[in-house]
């Protein structure tokens, strides 16, 4: 179970959002049997879109981040509800490059440089709101801060992290939000700088055992933060067997026939957590 934090500053110009998501993406590795650079990417994504989700007002409201870009990992994709509950998938699941120049994993990489980030936010309206970023980096936290800064002009700081031991298991992951609201001062701005300038990696924090009680303090040092609300994300599929039925008869009545006719069960398995359904040509006939 994941450690969602947020604070905010005294005089409500700033607040900080803190996520520690190690069970997250260990459940990540776990369904999708990811290498340790795609565990990491997907990693990122699902800890980007669960703080983001977590901003939703509604009930109901979800939040969808894709990436199309030119790397080998091929689409990845990240959706969260409104209590920062996440799934994700990404096309291929494994992915073996060297190190980059620092001597860690190479995200930009294997996710690309070149492409675009989606972010789409149903909040129940007739049409969901969709924005598209070109990629920054491809390392996912700063082409994050680019959607805020460009897509909705909000001063955003974004740092995401995953630690892989070398058993492929997770060692540690997590990341943080800082948001400038429109009327922080200067004064306000210099202190978040001079915060971010010193704070260290928040996976490597996390490992240590430093809360995200406590990360959200180093960042809002200073502006004597108050405590927002917390909650506790998980990685959750909400599939089930009737939204698969209305997949399949989004095929239309040609494709199901042809199904049908070919007498045999067909499987249709969930991109998110790998679930089956098996579907008889008779089920398939009544979805007809």
């Amino acid at each position: 179970m994941g450690k969602l934090y947020r604070a905010i500053s005294a005089d409500g110009s700033a607040f900080a959002e803190v996520l520690d998501a190690k069970d997250i993406v260990s459940e990540i590795e776990r369904i999708h049997k990811t290498s340790a650079v795609v565990t990491a990417g997907l990693g990122r994504l699902s800890i980007g879109a669960s703080l983001m989700g977590y901003m939703l007002k509604g009930k109901d409201d979800s939040i969808t981040l894709r990436i199309d870009a030119d790397g080998l990992t091929g689409q990845l994709v990240a959706v969260s509800d409104s209590m920062g509950n996440v799934k994700s998938c990404v096309n291929n699941p494994v992915v073996e490059i060297p190190l980059n120049a620092q001597g860690k994993l190479d995200v930009g990489g294997a996710v690309g440089h070149n492409g675009t980030l989606s972010v789409v936010k149903d909040l129940g309206l007739k049409e969901p709101y969709v924005g598209v970023v070109p990629l920054v980096s491809g390392e996912i936290a700063e082409d994050i801060a680019s959607y805020y800064a460009t897509s909705e002009q909000i001063p955003t700081v974004c740092s995401l992290g995953v630690l892989i031991n070398p058993d492929l298991s997770v060692k540690s992951a997590g990341g943080f939000l800082v948001q400038l609201l429109p009327f922080a001062d200067e004064k306000c701005i210099d202190i978040i700088e001079k915060n971010i300038a010193k704070i260290r990696p928040v996976s490597a924090m996390l490992v240590e055992g430093v809360t995200p009680e406590e990360i959200a303090g180093m960042l809002l040092d200073g502006l004597d933060p108050d405590p927002l609300d917390e909650a506790n994300p998980v990685y959750k599929c909400d599939c089930s067997r009737e939204r698969t039925e209305r997949v399949l008869v989004s095929l239309g009545k040609q494709e199901l026939s042809s199904i049908a006719d070919e007498g045999k069960d067909t499987a249709v398995s969930c991109h998110f957590c790998g679930k089956e359904y098996i579907f008889t040509p008779e089920e398939i006939k009544k979805l007809i």
